[in-house]
């Protein structure tokens, strides 16, 4: 069996930090962004599909040197064909039932209940839902009866059929691609709904889901990771920090300083006397000076905070912040 994830996007909500790295490459909790995905892949798929563009050779690389267990499959678009072409674009990949995934989501989804519910249901394709409280940033999904019967593009505040949205994870039957058209095609917006009739079906599921497109929703997704086990207490030093958990501290070297909630510290990151980090991301190499205060940030790799400086809501990249 195939999964195929969209990776294809620049990542331009994340810069700096994509300017360096391809966002599937990113770390979070210690491990790229893209592996939350697949390796929580049913076993039955022995190969994974990315479709890519941006930073192609940095991905490349990575899944060379790095063993997945699958076979890692990279699909170049030459130019942005949306969420519909880059299916579309690796069609010569696809011969039977396959998993889809937005590069860029991370959630509890058990991709084998879906695909039991997708089996059962027989239609062209089941969509993973989300209940969302106010669904008006989300493309939202009528269903009834387990049948998804419409879609409304991010509706007005309080005009929303349903709380039901779009999680961007989907099981397909190859015959969808007789839908897509050449060129740059929207799956949500140009395919679905010229499916409806050949059964839609959605997989309503709990647990939690985030989109990673800003440093809002990296850190909200690194907390929520973190929250739900993914916790570790590994430093290279600790010389009487005082540690508030959970978090996930791998190889960084603490000295006189406190840490914590909800921050994530890579190997060959430092925070020094005096300084305190919450809910905070440190790459690895990251520098956090002495008497600094850091929240709600992410430092790329060799990032350095200078002595008592206060950083708040930024993205570090070198030395220079980017709100």
């Amino acid at each position: 069996m195939k999964a195929l994830i969209l990776a294809g996007g620049m990542g331009t909500r994340l810069r700096p930090l994509t300017l360096r790295t391809p966002k599937p490459l990113l770390p979070l909790v210690g491990k790229p962004l893209v592996m939350h995905i697949i390796d929580r892949l049913p076993q039955e798929v022995e190969t994974v599909i990315l479709a890519v563009s941006y930073m192609r050779e940095a991905l490349e690389t990575y899944f060379r040197e790095n063993d997945c267990g699958r076979q890692v499959v990279l699909v170049e678009e030459k130019v942005p064909l949306g969420t519909g072409g880059a299916i579309r674009n690796v069609r010569q990949h696809l011969d039977g039932t396959f998993l889809c995934f937005n590069g860029d989501i991370v959630s509890s989804l058990d991709p084998v209940e879906l695909l039991q519910v997708h089996r059962h249901c027989q239609g062209i394709g089941t969509l993973a839902l989300w209940k969302e409280a106010d669904p008006s940033a989300f493309g939202v999904v009528e269903m009834k009866d387990g049948r998804i019967s419409g879609f409304q593009e991010k509706p007005p505040p309080g005009q929303a059929v349903s709380h039901l949205v779009n999680a961007g994870i989907y099981a397909f039957e190859p015959r969808l691609l007789d839908h897509i058209g050449e060129g740059t095609v929207s799956l949500e917006r140009d395919v679905f709904p010229r499916v409806l009739d050949e059964g839609l079906f959605g997989h309503r599921f709990s647990g939690h889901w985030v989109d990673c497109g800003t440093p809002e929703s990296y850190l909200r997704a690194q907390a929520t990771l973190i929250d739900g086990g993914m916790d570790l207490y590994r430093p290279l030093l600790n010389d009487g920090a005082d540690v508030i958990g959970p978090n996930h501290l791998d190889g960084v070297s603490l000295v006189s300083c406190r840490v914590g909630p909800h921050v994530c510290a890579l190997p060959g990151s430092r925070i020094m006397r005096g300084s305190v980090v919450e809910r905070s991301v440190l790459m690895t190499g990251a520098l956090v000076g002495e008497d600094c205060q850091v929240r709600d940030s992410i430092l790329g790799p060799g990032a350095a905070v200078g002595n008592g400086t206060m950083v708040t809501r930024e993205v570090l990249v070198g030395v220079t912040p980017v709100r």
